[in-house]
Formats: structure tokens, sequence, C-alpha cells
């Protein structure tokens, strides 16, 4: 098994914040446990991509091994307490995290990347080290081993925590709303903390509730198919065709509203770790998370934020391919070829050019619509680490991982995601400025998607899990309530 030379394990520091546990948790007082240590932001794609793994893991072997959440956060705001609450209700971790506000611990263990895995024996000495995704395999024979070896030491006793006071299970009507999709036919709303895509119209009555409320891959009728963590959305009016990135499912879905049918048109429920451009038949062809997308034409374009590309879907054909981005993730403008984006997560289009919010970067990025296009960044530093809070024009401009976007009017609206901010970008000379809201307790947290329609501008204000209307006019904001709206465990039963 692939291992590194054994060494004690550096100590975590006392008088850190620990969440998702009652008590600070020593490594020492865990000897006899097979311990995971996993390094984490909760920006990453890959981190996110790894959490399924861990839950696998510590639900099966949950009588010898312990996993800790190491937050390293990346952008300022991932160092917020309040914010990494909210991811870990987000994602629904069940491992108790402790919060590296300083990069402390990660120097300690030489990490270098997120995510990384170390993985710690009995008798408290690192044994393993594991970067990026993929790794559930070796990291599972290495845990077996440990067990059969280790019988005599290993301390056999599934470890309780306490949730603590402020990290309370959530049950509000929406619950961590990604993305908001404004039509003619009413409000379509991504519930993605609540696996369902809930539509309304413009009195906030509601129409549809699609989906049980419950994880999981399932096509049929709206009362029992299931999604997990939708995200983008984009409507074909015309056909009363509703297109969806599922996200945590990796795959594409088609809702008929006609019909009130849920079908996948793309991905394989698995996720592709194919890095190159490739493409195929839709149902043949596993994709990387795809974030949104938009329909053009007879075309479907995707954010993947898994494998930082934008793709292409033809609706004619069913077949997908990628469109622009080698795989690597960076800023680098230039032919569809040669480009690359970083987290894609956010698409809009004028017809000519798709606009992506090119989050990890805080970018904002063009992508010409054409067989031999090109691609240009629009505003933001285009660096990785180039984060911030700054008005201006092109590279002057510092947004905070930029999730949502939206055309209007030569104008593009931006939800500033970690700076919790709108901002506009005029087109005519790239000059990106912060609107300043109005509206009584109306305070935004990690906005994540934006839908633009007549006078109003709709938002999901996602960590505070509810839905604004902006007047366009006056910029007044204000909540919108759902009639007869409630959460999915209070509505529908654990069985369904």
């Amino acid at each position: 098994m692939p291992i590194i030379p054994r060494v004690r394990t550096p100590e975590i520091p006392q008088n850190y914040q620990w969440l998702n546990t009652d008590k600070s948790l020593s490594l020492k007082n865990l000897k006899g446990r097979i311990i995971i240590l996993d390094f984490w932001t909760y920006c990453c794609i890959n981190c996110i991509h790894i959490l399924p793994d861990l839950k696998y893991l510590e639900h099966k072997y949950q009588d010898s091994l312990t996993i800790i959440g190491i937050h390293s956060g990346k952008f300022d705001n991932e160092k917020e307490i309040a914010n990494i609450r909210q991811a870990i209700l987000r994602h629904d971790i069940e491992h108790p995290i402790v919060v590296d506000r300083d990069f402390r611990i990660w120097e300690s263990y030489t990490v270098k990347a997120w995510p990384t895995l170390i993985i710690i024996d009995p008798q408290g000495y690192v044994i393993g080290q594991f970067s990026g995704e993929g790794n559930l395999q070796v990291v599972e024979n290495i845990i077996i081993e440990l067990i059969s070896k280790n019988q005599d030491k290993i301390n056999f006793q599934q470890l309780q925590f306490t949730l603590d006071k402020q990290q309370k299970p959530l049950i509000t009507p929406l619950a961590f709303p990604s993305k908001i999709l404004a039509t003619p036919a009413g409000l379509f709303i991504a519930d993605s903390g609540h696996h369902r895509i809930v539509m309304s119209n413009f009195d906030c009555e509601v129409i549809h509730v699609i989906g049980t409320g419950k994880s999981g891959l399932k096509d049929g009728n709206f009362g029992e198919a299931q999604f997990s963590a939708p995200q983008g959305m984009s409507y074909d009016s015309e056909n009363q065709i509703l297109y969806v990135a599922d996200t945590e499912n990796h795959v594409l879905r088609r809702v008929d509203l006609q019909k009130q049918l849920v079908e996948t048109i793309a991905g394989t429920g698995k996720q592709s770790y194919i890095i190159y451009p490739h493409g195929g038949a839709g149902l043949e062809t596993a994709l990387n998370s795809p974030w949104d997308l938009v329909k053009v034409d007879n075309f479907l374009f995707i954010t993947m934020a898994g494998c930082h590309q934008i793709w292409q879907m033809n609706l004619a054909t069913g077949n997908i391919t990628t469109y622009a981005g080698t795989g690597a993730e960076g800023c680098v403008d230039g032919n569809f070829q040669e480009c690359a984006f970083a987290q894609p997560s956010g698409i809009t289009t004028n017809g000519k050019e798709l606009f992506i919010s090119d989050s990890e970067i805080s970018s904002i990025r063009a992508v010409e619509i054409a067989k031999n296009g090109q691609v240009r960044t629009v505003c933001g530093s285009g660096s990785l680490f180039g984060f911030g809070d700054k008005d201006g024009i092109g590279d002057d401009v510092r947004l905070q991982h930029c999730l949502g976007i939206e055309y209007g009017d030569s104008y593009l609206w931006v939800a500033d995601t970690y700076n919790h901010k709108i901002k506009l970008v005029n087109l005519s000379n790239d000059e990106c400025k912060t609107i300043l809201l109005n509206g009584e307790n109306c305070v935004l947290s990690e906005p994540s998607g934006l839908s633009y329609l007549g006078s109003y501008l709709y938002i999901c204000d996602t960590n505070n899990h509810v839905i604004r209307r902006v007047n366009l006019e006056s910029l007044e904001m204000i909540t919108l309530q759902f009639s007869g709206l409630c959460a999915s465990r209070v509505c529908f039963p654990e069985n369904d």
C-alpha cells in the first residue's frame, strides 16, 4: 500500500474552534483509533466531491475510524465561523470540524493542496497522505489492513459526537436555494438543500414541487422523481421544458411541464474523472458536477464545474461534448483548445457570447458562440488567489468567489457570493460596480443565483434560505413569501 515514513502526528493546537461537536478533541486522546484528517475548504469542488467517500467510510468503519475535518479556508469569507457552520449543514457533514484559522495545522502536516487526507494509525503515527480525488479504494484498503494488523491495539467503539447548540438541523421552506429562473410561465427555484425544484407564479403561489425532497436519482412524475442538490436551469417556453443541472448526481435532467415528467438526458449518475476534452452520446457520457446551463437555439451550454470546462449538448442528436477548456484549472484566454477556466459556476448569454462566473479565479469570462471562437476575461484578476472587493474596470476589479450571473440590457448582473453583494458590469467598457440595494432586514448572505425579468431582479439569498426581489427602478429589495411551501422533511414522509 502507498505510505509515507511513519512519523508522530503533530497535535491539534489547543483552544481552536471546533464545530459539529460539543467538545474539543485531541489526537492523543484518540490513540487506539484509526484517524483520517480531511484538509478542506468549502468552496472547493474537489473537497465537495470526496465528502460522500468520507461519509461512506465513517459509517462502514464507525467502530474503529474517526474522521476529523480540518477547515483551512482559502477565501476570507471561508474563515468566518458562521459561514463554515452553514457549509456543514449544506453538505450534511457528520464528523467534527476544527477551524484551522491561520493554516497552522496545514503547515504542521506539510499539506500542499485541497483536499488532502492524512491517515493516522492506532499508535498515533502518520502512515499515508493523499491529495485530490479518486482515492477511496486505496484509503479503504489501508483501513482494512490496519484493522487486520491491529486487533489488539484498536479501541473498538463507536464515538458519539453531539451537535453544538448553534449547529441545529435546518427546517425552512427553502434550504440553500442556489439558482432561480424567472420566466413568463413563473419562477423556478432550485431548492438545493431540499433536493427539489419549486415552481411558483409571481404572486408566490406554489404551482409545482418537483421531486420528493429526498436525495436520489430517479426519473418519473413530479411526485416520485429525485434530484441531488440541483443547481442551474434553463427554460424552453415554446415546448414548456425545463432543463436542470442536477449537480451532485452528475447528470442533466429534462422536466416536461405538460406531462409532469422528469427524465435524465445526459450523464451516467457517476462522476467522470476524465479531464481532457471528450464527449459522446448523452446517456453514455459521465459528467463532472454540471453547475449551470443555458439554452441557445437547440443547444445547451453547460458550466462543468468539476472539470473546469464549458460543455455543449446537441438536443437534436442527444450528443454532449466539451466546448471550451483544456481541463486545467486557471485563467487562460484564447481559442477553445488552449483556454482554461476555474470551477465555472454560472452562465448566461446575449445570443452572441456566453458569460461565465468563473468562481475560483473570482472573474467574469466571455465565450464566443462560434465554431472557432475565442475566450476573454471581462473583469477580475484572473488569479486563483486574486480576490477581494473592489469596483473598477477590467483586471482592476476584485470579486470573491462569484457564483451567479445574468445578462440583461447590455449589462451583466453578478452575484458576488463571498462578498455578499450584487454587482453590475457594463459590457460597453467592462466597468464593474456595486449596486447598493435597500430594504428592511434584507442583508444578503452568500447569494448564488440571479434572474432578470421585466423591471425586477430575483436573487437566491442562499445562506438566508430565501428569495429576494429587487425593483430595478428604486433598488428596493423585498423577501418573497411562498404560500403553501414547507420544508421537505416536514412535507414528505421519510419512506417516499
